[in-house]
């Protein structure tokens, strides 16, 4: 990844293919990290990025911190190397110095852009005599090295766009491919690097395209093979628009820290592009390995619609829940998030103790898209105990001690796993047996008497989520209060 910022979903996304594409063919997935660009270079991005990538499940074989045998992985310690590469190219006359000023440059800028031109470098150096350039050399002067475009590129099978080329030298100016800071562009930078570190496969945004032929001029300049390319279309919002940085809404910082799943999000950025045999939800990493023929990949954007995350979460959650290796994870994170949440409200240790919450979210798995939607206002009854009395019982019915009794009678009975249909079936004909109670007042009666709360889920839902030992115990509370 270029560095100038941490990982969002489209880095995401590209890390995401040649990954599985390393994976699915036993090969090896690297991470680079380009920072030449030392204007915008953030620090701390390259951690990031890597951080990330790890929570993502899609960590890099080889990386700057994980190291590998063809390191360093960081361009800006590399920088002998392009060096040295820079100087077969000046020998080889397949490059020159240019020592035009960013003055003159601004200026062709300008002038190109009052007759409606597109800007382009007037390749006015690439005509020095070896004697001009000494001369310039020994003034003292500033210069950059510049890449020779020559006309006639041989066109390139794209794994994704199929057979392409570009005629850069109509479009552009020779392109700088080493800067007066001794810093490589991105053009030369990564030539280089992929030729050292024996890439075989290169497969990157859509954007890349137009300048792989002159990426292709460059291989042809050293004498190297090159890697196959694959450009991946772009990843936009549903309306097709481009995906706002701006709001901070796209990184994946901000994804983890709402409590989304890592497999959530790969499954719905594969699942609005391409690539694969099926388009099911709920897809895991092993999945896509397995669907993944990347001639399958379409040239279409792919319309990504962030208002099906948490469905797509939903789905993964519940896998996360059946699974009783990840369901210990959740259990331990659920109790950081109650006494975080509710720590201050006297949570009992018992409504903390791991059988408590695990039956919680074997409970609810299915109803929630996010782990934190348990501790939301609607379901304070499962993890603070009222405080009701029975005097407040009393003003919504006389017959407080008759209705507890024939609860704690029917939570006695209800041994077996209880349901909310077959509940709200028992409750009705318990309300028969009341001499003058409504319906509605019994059931007033119990949601305060278990959660404190006027408002909120069925009496149904609560009991069951509660289990019949938590129902009694604070029925019998509130009628001794």
């Amino acid at each position: 990844p270029v560095l100038t910022g941490f990982l969002h979903l489209g880095g995401l996304r590209t890390a995401l293919y040649n990954y599985i594409f390393a994976k699915k063919h036993q090969g090896t997935f690297i991470l680079r990290v380009e920072d030449t660009d030392q204007n915008r270079v953030v620090p701390g991005a390259a951690e990031g990025i890597e951080d990330m990538l790890d929570w993502a499940g899609v960590p890099p074989d080889e990386s700057p911190r994980r190291g590998g045998s063809f390191g360093p992985y960081q361009q800006s310690q590399r920088l002998d190397l392009y060096r040295r590469a820079t100087d077969v190219l000046l020998e080889r006359g397949a490059a020159y110095r240019c020592f035009c000023t960013p003055q003159r440059l601004e200026l062709l800028k300008k002038e190109a852009l009052r007759s409606q031109q597109t800007p382009r470098y007037d390749n006015r150096c690439r005509h020095l005599t070896p004697t001009e350039v000494a001369e310039k050399l020994s003034q003292g002067l500033g210069w950059v090295v510049r890449f020779r475009l020559e006309k006639g590129v041989e066109p390139f099978r794209d794994l994704v766009y199929g057979w392409n080329k570009h005629e850069v030298a109509d479009v552009e100016g020779d392109p700088v491919i080493l800067k007066g800071d001794g810093f490589p562009t991105y053009h030369l930078a990564n030539v280089v690097d992929d030729h050292y570190m024996g890439i075989s496969h290169v497969l990157r945004g859509t954007e890349w395209l137009t300048s792989t032929s002159k990426h292709l001029l460059l291989y042809k300049a050293f004498g190297w093979d090159p890697p196959q390319f694959g450009h991946l279309p772009l990843l936009l919002n549903k309306d097709g628009g481009k995906l706002s940085k701006r709001q901070g809404d796209i990184f994946l910082e901000r994804f983890a820290q709402d409590g989304y799943l890592p497999e959530a999000l790969l499954d719905i950025i594969t699942n609005c592009g391409s690539g694969f045999a099926e388009k099911q939800m709920g897809r895991t990493l092993e999945e896509l390995i397995s669907q993944f023929e990347i001639g399958r990949i379409t040239t279409h954007s792919a319309l990504l619609d962030l208002e099906k995350l948490p469905e797509f979460n939903r789905i993964h959650l519940t896998h996360h829940i059946e699974n009783e290796g990840l369901r210990q994870k959740l259990i331990r994170e659920l109790q950081l998030l109650v006494e975080h949440v509710y720590g201050g409200q006297q949570v009992d240790q018992e409504v903390l103790e791991k059988e408590y919450v695990e039956r919680v979210l074997l409970l609810r798995k299915g109803h929630i898209s996010l782990l934190k939607n348990l501790v939301s206002s609607d379901y304070s009854y499962l993890w603070v105990r009222p405080s009701v009395s029975r005097e407040q019982l009393q003003t919504i019915s006389a017959e407080v001690d008759d209705i507890g009794r024939l609860v704690l009678g029917l939570m006695t009975r209800q041994a077996a796993v209880l349901t909310v249909e077959e509940l709200n079936k028992d409750l009705r004909s318990l309300q028969k047996q009341t001499r003058e109670t409504k319906y509605s007042s019994m059931m007033q009666l119990l949601r305060l008497a278990l959660s404190g709360q006027q408002h909120g889920a069925s009496v149904a839902e609560m009991m069951v989520t509660l289990g019949p030992k938590e129902v009694c115990g604070r029925i019998r509370k509130a009628l001794s209060s």
